[in-house]
């Protein structure tokens, strides 16, 4: 597992990390689903494709907000090793 995207693909199930994202997943996901596809599933006009770009309003956010975790967590742990080389030297 040394790719970063391997790493990221990881991050994506990490059980630390996942409560926040689900958080922002409902809210902004919610929101983002009622914008693009709300009036379609008032009418009862939701297709599979739209029901499919539904699901996507809910991935997307939960992605970025994974993303933005797995990145803090890699600066914070690189910064980690520097202070401690440097107390080292």
């Amino acid at each position: 597992m040394n790719s970063p995207l391997k790493k990221f693909g990881a991050a994506l199930l990490d059980e630390k990390l996942m409560p926040t994202a689900l958080k922002v997943s409902v809210v902004v996901g919610s929101i983002l689903f009622t914008i693009n596809h709300g009036s379609a599933l008032v009418q009862g006009k939701m297709t599979s494709q739209r029901w499919i770009a539904g699901l996507i309003s809910y991935l997307v956010p939960y992605s970025v907000n994974i993303h933005g975790q797995y990145t803090m967590r890699s600066r914070s742990r690189h910064e980690q090793q520097q202070t401690r080389q440097q107390k080292k030297d």
